[in-house]
């Protein structure tokens, strides 16, 4: 395979939204995108895009000659060599494979400092895209998935290469990186592909927690002491990867727990499991068991479990499931659903976070691990926090994947939690599935014992943020008059004027860094007088400045008025000292939801379980 020489030069930005990068990321970036796709399409491939990104590289997809699909993965350019060369490891890892359920390896190339990975494309859809379309999925398809994923960790167990002697050896692997984005279901086959080798390693323990040699020799000079295991994604593997532990095929086993409970539920992680257990998700019992001791904190159970997990998922063929389930989705909080001809790019921006954290314990064992994905997704946002915080920080973080804008606080009180909320959804096949999230939000709110403490969400559209450029931080950000803030009018029926309602008077926000001039808040206490919904957020960086915004006018005849106020904020943007992010939220009336505290869901098992005869 001979790939164009023009492909050696391109940059790749950090992982975040286009409509949040600076102008010159943004157009380096879609140069780059384009770039690929010119190259591969001259090598003969149609049909190319980009059909994923994450902390480590970039995927595209395109079609052959002869019309098979093909997989290619780019490593980021910005990673140190070390981190680029694992592109190369994870194609000779996937060449040893053999499995039905696996996409085989390519081929591999570099050029210059720029590695690609060839594969064949799994078929069907990720299973974190199927549970972001439909919500929970139904208790017979996730024991279909469960069935064929051990299926996976039996064979990843009997791997074998061949030796220096040319015998063959035992060489157990394991993935590590086990979830429902690298999980691809084929509706029409009802077959499952695991995919994103990124992060497999050879198993240095098996799963008595013993070495893992061939010889004595081997046994002799093998390290022990230093761990070859990977991080896979924080938000679904277990303890003992997270810390560094020998890799084992026991990390797999945690992958796939954490998985089909994030399915069964609804959520984009493991750590939810104490407020809402297995136990509560309408599962059949003996596999609901299984699998909260796999997610237990005791390895011991979590050890049993997973032999039985990998023994006994197979018998669940032998059970018929029915179609309907005892399961009733809440509903906790309305949800209006909208009509907008434009895509919604959502972003959520979350405040008061500060008094989520409960101990910095786990941070000097952390700190010695240099991984991407710790640092964005753990180190910087969940250390610190217990397990049902982490779950709902990251309950709030799934809000994002939908188009929906608006924003809601949640109040703990000594006897109840308060919620205010303002959510608008732009397509009504996601509502089953937001809703889900929305009740997970809660009940996971209603477990925490903080009993003291405001959160506030503010969910935006990042294509309507506005950006502004200076040359250095000592200098001021200016807005050209064509540039404005965008708005919607929805008329509504006059209240009264308790009904107005609004968090601009919670004063300051501990989380918030940037003191915003005098000359940009007498702008923004008038606005705050002005019957609307929305937000706007400031994220002040020393070279860029960004103006989130979602504002929709509730009182048409103040439209002059309201403008008017809006295009003063921009005005003073010049006024701006310092880096940081200050936001403000209001939403349209007092409309106080409450919910009692409830350390965990009630159980709730599946009974229309029925054994075959023979």
């Amino acid at each position: 395979m001979t790939l164009e020489i023009n492909l050696k030069n391109f940059y790749i930005s950090d992982e975040q939204s286009i409509y949040l990068l600076a102008a010159n990321d943004a157009k380096k970036l879609r140069d780059w995108v384009a770039l690929c796709q010119t190259q591969l399409q001259k090598m003969g491939y149609q049909q190319v895009h980009l059909i994923g990104k994450g902390a480590y590289g970039f995927v595209f997809v395109g079609t052959d000659k002869k019309r098979n699909e093909r997989v290619f993965k780019f490593s980021r350019i910005t990673l140190p060599q070390a981190v680029r060369e694992r592109l190369e490891e994870e194609g000779y890892m996937l060449g040893l494979l053999d499995h039905p359920s696996i996409p085989k390896y390519i081929a591999f190339e570099s050029i210059k400092k720029q590695g690609i990975l060839v594969m064949q494309r799994g078929q069907g859809v990720d299973l974190h895209e199927l549970s972001r379309s439909y919500g929970r999925l139904p208790v017979y398809l996730i024991i279909k998935i469960a069935e064929q994923l051990a299926d996976i960790l039996v064979y990843l167990r009997s791997v074998q290469i061949q030796g220096a002697n040319g015998q063959l050896e035992s060489r157990p692997i394991v993935h590590g990186d086990i979830k429902p984005s690298n999980l691809l279901w084929d509706e029409h086959t009802q077959k499952l592909s695991l995919v994103d080798w990124g992060s497999s390693v050879f198993a240095q323990l098996d799963t008595q927690c013993q070495p893992i040699v061939n010889n004595v020799m081997e046994l002799m000079s093998a390290d022990m002491q230093n761990t070859n295991s990977r991080l896979g994604d924080v938000y679904f593997i277990g303890n003992d990867q997270l810390n560094g532990g020998l890799s084992s095929p026991r990390f797999d086993e945690q992958g796939a727990a954490a998985t089909l409970y994030a399915l069964a539920s609804n959520q984009n992680c493991r750590y939810g499991v104490a407020a809402i257990p297995t136990n509560s998700l309408c599962l059949p019992k003996a596999f609901s068991d299984v699998l909260s001791d796999m997610l237990s904190d005791d390895v011991a159970k979590q050890h049993k479990a997973g032999d039985t997990f990998i023994t006994q998922i197979k018998h669940l063929k032998n059970w018929v499931l029915s179609d309907t389930e005892n399961y009733q989705d809440a509903n906790h909080l309305p949800i209006w659903t909208k009509v907008r001809k434009q895509n919604v790019e959502t972003v959520v921006y979350s405040s008061r976070k500060s008094f989520l954290r409960q101990h910095q314990a786990d941070a000097a064992s952390l700190d010695g691990i240099k991984d991407a994905q710790l640092d964005k997704y753990y180190k910087n946002y969940l250390q610190g926090m217990g397990e049902n915080e982490k779950a709902f920080v990251a309950a709030v973080s799934r809000l994002n994947e939908f188009p929906i804008v608006g924003g809601f606080a949640i109040h703990w009180l000594a006897d109840k939690i308060s919620v205010e909320s303002n959510l608008n959804l732009f397509d009504v096949k996601y509502q089953v599935s937001v809703g889900q999230t929305i009740d997970n939000i809660i009940d996971l709110a209603r477990s925490l014992e903080l009993r003291e403490g405001i959160f506030k969400a503010c969910l935006f559209d990042a294509k309507n943020t506005l950006h502004f450029e200076r040359e250095n931080e000592h200098q001021p950000f200016y807005c050209s008059d064509t540039t404005h803030i965008s708005f919607e009018i929805t008329p509504v029926p006059e209240t009264d004027d308790n009904k107005q309602h609004s968090y601009f008077e919670d004063g300051d926000d501990p989380d918030e860094k940037l003191a915003l001039p005098e000359e940009i808040m007498q702008h923004i206490v008038a606005l705050n007088n002005i019957r609307h919904t929305g937000c706007i957020i400031f994220e002040a960086l020393p070279k860029h400045l960004k103006i989130h915004n979602y504002y929709t006018l509730l009182d048409e005849s103040q439209y002059l008025q309201f403008k008017h106020h809006l295009s003063g904020v921009l005005a003073n943007i010049k006024h701006i000292k310092g880096i940081g992010v200050s936001g403000f939220m209001k939403l349209p009336y007092k409309d106080t939801k409450s919910f009692s505290y409830q350390t965990k869901r009630p159980e709730l098992y599946c009974n229309t379980l029925k054994r075959l005869t023979a």
